[in-house]
């Protein structure tokens, strides 16, 4: 029986070294038929300590017309993995998110929300990410923490 390929990221340990955040999370755009993809999510920032990236509120409203609270869990799920993986040896290793804490705190009705991740915590097999997200206004629609596990094959 074979091993499944290892899923990887659009970028190399040598882009995440060389790269500026807005040219790798322009390399990170490359990632087709995931979520965030079909969700509209795009990286304008990453780093191995920060990830930035935006969701347009069309397309993602839940029936009463504001954004769905589970596209703003996916938004802030997306940032914090793309961030844990470019923490890794993605060659032998990759991360996926175990928990997610999320409290919407405003409804946003059009527009773009844009999320920021923040790295808290990093060791040999978890990484815990911070993440606010915004509306254009800069005011907060959601704050949360994700934790994820690293998994090495």
């Amino acid at each position: 029986m074979t091993q499944p390929a290892l899923p990887t990221l659009s970028v190399t340990p040598e882009d995440i070294a060389t790269l500026s955040p807005r040219d790798l999370a322009a390399k990170l755009q490359q990632r087709p038929d995931t979520l965030g993809t079909r969700m509209g999510i795009v990286f304008t920032e990453a780093s191995k300590d920060r990830v930035v990236a935006t969701l347009p509120v069309a397309g993602n409203l839940q029936p009463a017309g504001r954004l769905h609270g589970g596209a703003s869990a996916a938004l802030l799920e997306e940032v914090a993995s793309v961030g844990s993986w470019l923490n890794l040896a993605t060659e032998k290793e990759f991360a996926v998110g175990v928990d997610l804490n999320i409290t919407h705190v405003r409804g946003a009705m059009g527009g773009l929300v844009t999320a920021v991740a923040e790295r808290v915590y990093r060791g040999r097999s978890v990484l815990v990410w911070n993440v606010t997200i915004t509306n254009e206004h800069g005011k907060v629609t959601s704050t949360g923490r994700c934790t994820c596990n690293v998994v090495r094959v």
